[in-house]
């Protein structure tokens, strides 16, 4: 018997060596985003090592690894909490997690110096947007584009008429006059954005009302942070119900057409991928921004607007090479697939402040922006199936004049997984926006 108990020890030692590579290999497997666990961990640790001992770069390079380091994990979780994930859960926390991590000053000068080159100094933004506008229009169907550019301004203009009609009666509801209404929350959120609309506006307004221009960026922001949550979280329901409904939604196609060709099917995207190609494909990009601010100075159209229509110019003429549209739609999908959620992170801490929302903010308030937000959608909802168009994705395109500009574009695209929508979404923002810049600043001089 003695030999027995002499292997039961080793037995139990076997166990407990298989439990433990068991162990590892489950915890290796395990994955943030595509990184494995083990690797994230060692990168992330660098990185807040570094920020903490001020050595992180402020440039590019530390930029990228910040965000990059929080977008991933961000976005993984988002796409793993029950609910969240279904109302655009990856959008939401790679936005306001970064938001509050700054209000709450965790995020130090030199993280935020690194994450400030790249984002306004290097002006990754409008290179991310420049790279989806024009590799998305590229590189979908000839025919879709024209009608869908043509179609989406009726949804567009009823959405807007809308909004402002119903926020003004919910306004009047809870206390608020139709004027401080339409003024101060309906039209920041359907004005384009921060950079392209409450800042314009608070010009805008300081010289109608002779006040100071800084006195008013206060009062506009929360209504457009507002609306922008509200629009992200609208997105993720819309593309739920695109899912139990797939009769409602073209899945990024906004026109139905009899072959059923769209957006998702277009002539670049079953060819392999070209590295080269998408090296021009980031010149022609690059080309095309450069040309909108080129004909800002001589026409004064805002150079976004003029870059998505050289671009659809360009598509519709099929001036450009075939190869060189392959070059920049393999460029869109991969840029789309692989930096969404760390833009949104760069975003989140920049451009969405939690301290003037808070100081401003009441439950009537939430509620105004909320039925602002409800109006415009459900018009691009029922309008668009009037107009032969796919509901789901023509409501979020309305939705999207109810965005922070670029910023809330991406961010209510990806929680609704339709990004090959953007060039849509941005003539949505961008001439929206404008127009009802334009026209509010018209209205104030009229009625002061």
């Amino acid at each position: 018997m003695e030999p027995v108990r002499k292997l039961e020890p080793l037995t139990a030692v076997s166990e407990e060596s298989e439990e433990k590579k068991s162990f590892i290999a489950k915890f290796g497997s395990v994955k943030i985003g595509v990184v494995p666990l083990p690797l994230y961990i060692i990168i992330a640790v660098v990185v807040y090592a570094a920020a903490v001992y001020k050595q992180l770069p402020a440039d590019m390079l530390g930029g990228f690894a910040v965000i990059m380091v929080m977008g991933i994990f961000l976005g993984d979780i988002g796409m793993k909490i029950p609910i969240l994930k279904d109302i655009g859960g990856p959008a939401i926390l790679s936005l306001l997690v970064p938001s509050i991590l700054v209000f709450f000053n965790v995020i130090n000068t030199t993280g935020m110096n690194a994450v400030t080159q790249l984002m306004k100094t290097s002006n990754f933004l409008y290179l991310y947007i420049s790279i989806l506008v024009v590799g998305s229009i590229l590189g979908m169907n000839r025919r879709v584009l024209i009608q869908g550019f043509t179609r989406m301004f009726v949804p567009l203009i009823v959405g807007t008429i809308s909004a402002v009609v119903v926020g003004a009666l919910v306004g009047l509801l809870f206390g608020y006059s139709i004027k401080h209404t339409i003024f101060y929350i309906v039209v920041p959120i359907i004005g384009g954005g921060i950079g392209e609309g409450i800042l314009p506006l608070s010009i805008g307004y300081g010289q109608v009302l002779g006040k100071a221009s800084e006195t008013f960026v206060g009062q506009l922001i929360p209504a457009a942070v507002i609306g922008n949550t509200v629009a992200i979280i609208c997105a993720g329901i819309l593309s739920r119900l695109g899912e139990k409904k797939p009769e409602l939604t073209g899945n990024g196609v906004l026109v139905k057409t009899k072959g059923g060709d769209g957006i998702t099917r277009a002539t670049s995207i079953d060819k392999p991928i070209d590295f080269p190609l998408m090296g021009a494909g980031l010149l022609i990009a690059c080309s095309f921004f450069i040309l909108g601010g080129l004909g800002n100075k001589f026409l004064g159209i805002p150079g976004p607007v003029l870059m998505i229509i050289a671009a659809a110019v360009v598509k519709s003429m099929k001036v450009m090479p075939v190869k060189m549209e392959q070059g920049a739609f393999h460029l869109y999908k991969f840029v789309s697939g692989s930096l969404t959620w760390p833009l949104m992170v760069g975003l989140g801490m920049l451009y969405i402040p939690l301290k003037d929302v808070v100081k401003i903010v009441t439950p009537a308030y939430v509620i105004i922006c909320v039925a602002v937000v409800l109006a415009m959608i459900s018009s691009g909802y029922f309008v668009g199936k009037l107009m032969k168009m796919y509901p789901v994705d023509s409501a979020i395109v309305t939705g999207c004049h109810s965005g922070l500009g670029g910023t809330g574009d991406v961010a209510i695209l990806s929680a609704s997984g339709r990004m090959s929508l953007m060039p849509f979404a941005q003539v949505s923002t961008r001439i929206g926006g404008a127009s009802t810049v334009i026209l509010a600043i018209i209205l104030l001089k009229l009625l002061s």
